[in-house]
């Protein structure tokens, strides 16, 4: 007997649960849970070029960046293809500066690659760079 096939539907509702769950973790942050949806040849891309291959890393990297950040999720997005499936969410961060000084309304876009149930890209923009550079009297 064999196993019917997972829908479209299956695999975009399966794969937006694992990104979902994946930056659940990510803000809490605990690299280690946010490992568990990760593929060994996972590439992180963030704003600027700055590329990482582990969730440690970008955990690492946020907390140079900000005291604390979290992200507002507004909606997720999928788009099934042949043998992977694209995952966009959207939202806005929150949280503060290094200084204490709360922002919100940060504007994000992650987009996610997600194959054999694992994520192997995420492509991150966000406006932080713009907010800083406004927070230092330079007009973007």
């Amino acid at each position: 007997m064999t196993m019917p096939q997972p829908t479209v539907t299956d695999q975009s509702t399966h794969a937006a649960a694992i990104v979902e769950r994946f930056l659940e973790a990510s803000m809490i942050p605990d690299p280690a849970t946010a490992a568990r949806y990760i593929s060994p040849e996972l590439v992180i891309t963030f704003t600027g070029g700055r590329r990482y291959a582990h969730p440690s890393e970008t955990a690492a990297f946020n907390a140079r960046r900000y005291k604390w950040v979290k992200k507002n999720m507004q909606r997720t997005d999928v788009v099934p293809g042949d043998g992977e499936t694209i995952v966009y969410n959207l939202g806005t961060l929150y949280g503060e500066w290094p200084d204490g000084t709360p922002f919100e309304g940060n504007r994000y876009v992650d987009r996610f690659v997600v194959r054999g149930g694992l994520i192997i890209q995420m492509d991150v923009w966000n406006d932080s760079a713009e907010r800083l550079l406004l927070r230092h009297g330079i007009e973007a």
